[in-house]
């Protein structure tokens, strides 16, 4: 079976880049055809080399196709109805000019239905001048102007705006957004002296370009054999009565005239260059336009058909949350009537397939509080929605009843306690060190002192007299030392020696104490009273979660915590409340919650809160579906 489609590639899709030694032109023509084939299957084994080679022997031999280049693009169907469909659906999406295939009945009826169904909206236009403009403000009324319509002319448009300056507004707001060809004439010193006098031509009387066109027309022969640089370039023509090196402006219709968006020529084809510069300043080119404004104002590409609007478009739940409104809610000012981080990642996953998704989102919920999540699911299963968009977390009891897509966020539960502000008391001062290290520190100061007192006073006066004096000695210099501010000197080798091991073991102990000290004396230790997990269950304070949450199931069943602790909070407020009050209060020791809304929390906290210890879940966000509708995020 023969199907007239376009073809798009897939995860799975073979490309064959047929080429031969015949046709390594850079300005071959390529035309592509398509194949739709279960490729590991009796037919399609024997079938994809026959394609194969008959593409080869076509684009060996230039003088079947003039030297038009075949390309084939093979997809691999993998016996699956789903996945032939949606290939064939993409098929419309690329310059395919023919699709052999496919094997199954199935997905031809699909492709041969919707080929039947689609909407006849690109137009090119190739009329009289005298009339085309009608033709346009007759799409206008028709609403054929608006967006996902591509309305291209030939030069006979151009020709009509260009012949008054400026162009008459009424003719222009009909052809906004419109694409045209205008023959290109080069930038000169002759064509701009030639539109000076243009405009000062007295076009009332046209008798005399009459005639000169009249004795023209008797000169064809050797009009055909002329070779002059002209006001519009170079003016030759080949045996074939054509312009040598043709070349077009392509521009689109915006505003109060025309705009160039880029070339076309024979020689270089589609750039944003003129065609006259040299090609040594070509090296980079790429063959691309500038962006074009499309008919509605829009800057996006359009498809160019679209499906009919009379389909029964998808009913899409979507939760009204009361708390977390930046996550997904109601909004009146929309379009949609919904907004949130969850509707926009939909919306710009929809936006990338090929085919229309015609939807409408049902609110799920009151407002007042966030509805219940589970049921939200159970309601797909049930086929009062097709579908819901939100924050649903997938768990392993909602995937056996519904689909989701892969998940386009990350979660999982943590917890998330108040932290306690230690207050610094009049005694901080002794905190840096225990009661035995100061102990241990006091006996050494004076078992230095007693050690240098040893070694020093036989020849040092200093360390000399009553023994009452000598004891001062031994205190004071034990204890100054602690300051570097000992007077007495050390005159013995001995004495000097241990006086330097002693002065660097001071120097630790100074050290170590300012720095433990300030810590104490400038930094808030916060001690929160659950660390973990492991804290969160021998507890028997109660515990806040979200309303509509699935964490209620998840430490109900699955941790084991009674559901006498579980609390049910509402919004943010309600969690830094409950958070503040305290289980002695009427609040709760912690709340349990996904981490996206902790850290949504979090912002409108100044560090009053923490999380302990790590995810105990590892989940993710999804869509959910009861059929075969799904959208890659």
């Amino acid at each position: 079976m023969w199907v007239l489609s376009v073809v798009a590639m897939a995860d799975d899709n073979i490309t064959v880049n047929t080429s031969s030694s015949s046709s390594s032109s850079t300005e071959q023509k390529v035309v592509n055809i398509g194949a739709l084939l279960t490729v590991n299957s009796v037919i399609g084994r024997s079938v994809k080399p026959a394609i194969i080679a008959a593409v080869d022997d076509v684009n060996s031999d230039p003088s079947i196709l003039g030297g038009t280049h075949l390309n084939l693009i093979l997809q691999d169907t993998n016996c699956s109805g789903f996945i032939g469909t949606i290939e064939a659906l993409e098929l419309m999406e690329k310059n395919v000019v023919a699709t052999i295939g496919p094997q199954s009945s199935t997905i031809a009826h699909v492709i041969s239905h919707v080929i039947n169904e689609l909407h006849s909206r690109v137009y090119v236009v190739h009329v009289n001048p005298d009339t085309g403009v009608k033709i346009f403000k007759i799409a206008k009324t028709l609403g054929m102007m608006e967006s996902g319509y591509v309305w291209i002319t030939t030069d006979w448009l151009p020709a009509i705006l260009d012949s008054s300056d400026p162009p008459d507004s009424d003719i222009v707001a009909h052809l906004q957004g419109v694409v045209s060809l205008r023959q290109h004439t080069p930038d000169s010193d002759l064509k701009k002296k030639f539109a000076g006098r243009w405009k000062n031509m007295n076009l009332k009387q046209p008798a005399s370009f009459n005639s000169r066109l009249t004795k023209a027309q008797s000169f064809s022969k050797r009009f055909l054999t002329t070779n002059f640089t002209g006001a519009t370039g170079e003016v030759r023509f080949d045996s074939d009565k054509d312009r040598v090196h043709p070349a077009y402006d392509i521009v689109n219709i915006v505003g109060t005239g025309l705009r160039t968006v880029g070339y076309w020529s024979k020689s270089f084809g589609l750039s944003v260059n003129q065609p006259e510069k040299p090609k040594t300043n070509r090296l980079n080119d790429v063959k691309r336009l500038y962006s074009v404004i499309w008919p509605g104002e829009t800057s996006v590409k359009p498809r160019g058909w679209v499906f009919p609007n009379n389909g029964i478009p998808l009913r899409i739940g979507v939760p009204f949350r009361h708390s977390y409104k930046e996550v997904v809610t109601k909004d009146v000012r929309s379009p949609l009537g919904v907004r949130g981080y969850s509707v926009d990642v939909f919306e710009a996953a929809v936006s990338l397939l090929p085919y229309p998704v015609p939807r409408k989102y049902v609110l799920y919920g009151d407002g007042l509080r966030n509805p219940s999540y589970t049921n939200l699911v159970a309601d797909v299963a049930d086929n009062t929605f097709d579908a819901v968009v939100g924050d649903v977390t997938i768990t392993t009891n909602r995937t056996r009843i519904v689909d989701f897509t892969q998940p386009y966020m990350e979660s999982g539960l943590v917890i998330v306690v108040p932290v306690k502000k230690s207050k610094t008391s009049q005694w901080a001062f002794l905190k840096p060190f225990s009661f035995q290290m100061w102990l241990v520190t006091g006996g050494f100061f004076l078992l230095v002192g007693f050690v240098v007192w040893i070694l020093e006073h036989r020849f040092n006066h200093e360390f000399r007299g009553p023994p009452s004096q000598q004891v001062i000695t031994i205190l004071w210099f034990s204890f100054s030392t602690m300051f570097f501010s000992h007077r007495e000197n050390t005159v013995s080798t001995l004495g000097r020696f241990v006086l330097l091991l002693w002065l660097f073991v001071v120097l630790i102990i100074n050290s170590s104490y300012t720095a433990s000290l300030t810590s104490i004396l400038t930094v808030q230790q916060l001690t929160p009273g659950i660390e973990g997990i492991d804290g969160l269950i021998s507890s028997n304070d109660p515990i806040g979660i979200q309303d509509g949450s699935f964490a209620y199931s998840y430490l109900v069943q699955e941790l084991n915590i009674a559901e006498s602790r579980i609390r049910y909070l509402k919004d943010e407020t309600c969690y830094i409340n409950a958070l503040r009050l305290g289980p002695k209060h009427g609040g709760v020791a912690a709340i349990v919650d996904e981490l996206p809304y902790v850290e949504l929390l979090m912002t409108h906290t100044k560090c009053e809160f923490r999380i302990v210890g790590r995810e105990f879940t590892k989940s993710g966000w999804g869509f959910v579906s009861f059929f075969w509708f799904s959208v890659e995020v």
